[in-house]
């Protein structure tokens, strides 16, 4: 399949989201893209093999590729659950499917073939660093990282706030591609309040960019073992250099 060409949505009211985001650090974009740009982006993402499963142990993350997961034993995978649930009771912890982007600017143009890449390059030129700045009031920001995400049933990611010292991470973004996601599925997006509650929470609503401040407690919910649809997604980090 082509790589999609990517164009905002010109009908987006800049200030509007200026005012929006502002008023608590979080952002729901509905049709971020121009339509058709998230629907042929999101079929290139479901066909792709080199999905690899991501799990983190402590401060660790691990990368399992499809044929790696394949080889995995019953014991194994018995086993690689009962770390995950044991990491997930009282820490960070997280497990689906990821496709990274390299960082390097120089690595991306290797592979400007590629959707994804070209994704990333997009949310990172020059007209979309000037409105991402102003959208967020964030001036430090210079380029956007990113990784394409799968969450299966199963998949999740506990609560975290983003921030890592020397990153730069000045807000994190979300841009939702499953064209059909039920809210009792899971996987949603939810913000943490100092109190113990959900203070927000979004759901991953097709060709919708969210956007947040870092830091800011949030976390991925469990995805539903009944959940008919993987909750595909393209995530990352808008940051300085």
């Amino acid at each position: 399949m082509a790589a999609p060409d990517f164009v905002m949505n010109p009908s987006l009211d800049a200030k509007a989201l200026v005012k929006r985001f502002k008023a608590d650090g979080k952002l729901h974009i509905p049709d971020f893209l121009e339509a058709g740009c998230a629907e042929s982006f999101f079929q290139s993402l479901r066909g792709r093999d080199d999905w690899a499963l991501i799990v983190n142990q402590d401060a660790n993350s691990f990368d399992l590729d499809r044929k790696a997961q394949a080889a995995l034993s019953d014991e194994q995978r018995r086993a690689l659950d009962q770390a995950v649930y044991a990491g997930a009771r009282y820490g960070f912890q997280y497990r689906y499917e990821a496709i990274r982007v390299p960082d390097d600017e120089q690595d991306r143009r290797k592979l400007d073939d590629d959707p994804l890449v070209r994704f990333a390059s997009f949310l990172s030129s020059p007209p979309m660093v000037g409105f991402l700045r102003a959208v967020t009031g964030k001036k430090g920001i210079d380029f956007a990282d990113a990784q394409a995400t799968a969450y299966g049933p199963g998949h999740f990611l506990t609560a975290h706030d983003d921030e890592v010292v020397g990153k730069q991470r000045h807000a994190a973004y979300v841009f939702n591609l499953t064209p059909v996601w039920r809210v009792d599925w899971g996987g949603l997006l939810l913000f943490h309040g100092a109190d113990g509650h959900v203070t927000r929470g979004f759901t991953p609503s097709f060709n919708a960019l969210n956007l947040f401040a870092v830091p800011q407690p949030h976390s991925v919910s469990l995805v539903a073992p009944f959940a008919a649809n993987r909750r595909y997604s393209v995530t990352g980090w808008l940051r300085g250099r």
